[in-house]
């Protein structure tokens, strides 16, 4: 197995990610995995933290998970959501094992809390989406 490949990019999970937020647009939340160990790729980067594998394929994520932690943002770090302040930013734990960084529709301060069930809310994906959106299960 060769580890290195000098013309091949390296893969990275960013809101830019062109797989990531072309899944988003049908509906699906792809993620990166390691084709050698099945496992996700996860932190992204050149070789699966696993087995040292560099060979990815996207895989279709449930979309479904619990609240690891959240905070309330009071300043628009991104302009998108300036009208928005405050929001709900959260970290989610997929059922895959992967953790992402969203934001929660439908759930005040009150009833949010750690371990809280989610699943993705899937809105139009425009130049100004940055965050994947969850709502209480």
């Amino acid at each position: 197995m060769d580890t290195h490949d000098a013309k091949k990019p390296l893969p990275r999970l960013t809101p830019d990610n062109r797989a990531f937020w072309e899944g988003c647009r049908e509906h699906k939340i792809l993620l990166p995995w390691c084709q050698y160990c099945d496992r996700p790729h996860w932190p992204p980067g050149p070789v699966c933290p696993y087995c040292f594998g560099d060979d990815l394929t996207w895989k279709q994520s449930s979309g479904r998970g619990v609240i690891s932690s959240w905070v309330v943002v009071h300043k628009a770090w991104l302009p998108a959501f300036a009208a928005d302040i405050p929001y709900n930013a959260v970290q989610v734990e997929l059922e895959e094992g992967i953790r992402l960084t969203g934001n929660v529709v439908g759930a005040s301060n009150k009833t949010l809390r750690v371990g809280l069930p989610v699943e993705v809310v899937f809105d139009d994906v425009t130049p100004e989406a940055t965050l994947p959106r969850f709502k209480p299960r």
